[in-house]
């Protein structure tokens, strides 16, 4: 596995583990994926405080407190988005400092930790006061409480300040062949580690390609219709045979990391073994059928 390292010396897994979608109901067979991760030395767990309104840090913080002293691993959550935890719903948008310091008391807490890792903005608009929101940032670092801050954003005009106007050190953005706006941006992100969420594209990136779209996209998706991604990915896996190996070649031509989440053990091993496959692929000998997707651009949010 290879390791990334941030310009706040964070070491970061290539492959990291998405913790949205691990089964806490089972915490044995979460604990096993978490395990399983730890083994093949992924080293980033990527979670927020508003994943099963702050369950999914509790479960993910007490099952890797086990292993703390045998492992060295990094823990990434997020913040910004108000929820009641009785309601167990959203309420609102939130990236003002005085509430940024409160909810890291509950995630420090939830999470079992002295300090957190990677505290990310979870989300952002450009109506923000964002000199506000970095300044909580700097000082909750400077105080020892987070080791490194980040945004999960696709909104241009938002990531275009961070990166002019803050300390950010990672930027966590959609990306894979289908969803390729991220493209636009990349001249600007040279001193940020990029995190690609969405390698799989819901499903779509996988054997199981057609049934994907035919329950989860019957309309299509991005300006595709359903048939027309059918033809493509057809066309993609007659010759890779993998289209997750492909995915993920694609991305970490232009980024630095893939977080990819998991809902079983099976699956995770799946996307490792893609992994491993992806870093023997070389995309340039699928060059003429990934032409076949569009290059796209964000339309709303523009700097």
């Amino acid at each position: 596995m290879r390791i990334i390292q941030s310009n706040n010396n964070l070491e970061l897994s290539q492959v990291s583990l998405g913790c949205m979608n691990l089964p806490l109901e089972d915490e044995i067979k979460t604990e096993e994926i978490l395990e399983f991760a730890l083994s093949q030395n992924i080293n980033y767990f990527d979670t927020a405080d508003l994943y099963q309104f702050g369950k999914n840090e509790e479960v993910v913080g007490k099952l890797l407190s086990k292993y703390r002293s045998r492992n060295n691993f990094t823990i990434g959550t997020k913040v910004g988005n108000e929820f009641d935890i009785q309601l167990q719903q959203k309420i609102g948008w939130n990236p003002t400092g005085r509430y940024i310091k409160e909810q890291v008391k509950n995630s420090l807490y939830r999470l079992n930790v002295d300090s957190i890792d990677l505290y990310q903005l979870h989300g952002g608009t450009i109506e923000d006061d964002k000199d506000e929101t970095i300044s909580a940032f700097e000082d909750l670092k400077a105080e020892g409480i987070i080791k490194s801050y980040g945004l999960s954003s696709i909104r241009p005009n938002v990531i275009d300040y961070y990166i002019k106007n803050s300390n950010l050190d990672t930027l966590m953005m959609q990306f894979n062949p289908i969803d390729n706006r991220p493209l636009e941006l990349m001249d600007l992100l040279q001193d940020v580690v990029i995190m690609a969420r969405g390698p799989l594209m819901k499903g779509i990136f996988t054997q199981q390609f057609a049934n994907v779209l035919q329950q989860k996209f019957p309309g299509g998706m991005f300006g595709y219709s359903s048939k027309d991604l059918t033809a493509i990915l057809s066309e993609l896996m007659e010759v890779t045979g993998d289209l997750s190996a492909l995915s993920y070649r694609y991305i970490l031509d232009y980024s630095d990391i893939i977080v990819s989440g998991a809902s079983t053990l099976q699956q995770l091993q799946n996307n490792l073994d893609s992994y491993n496959k992806a870093l023997e692929m070389n995309s340039t000998d699928f060059t003429g059928i990934l032409q076949n997707f569009k290059k796209l651009r964000y339309e709303d949010h523009r700097i």
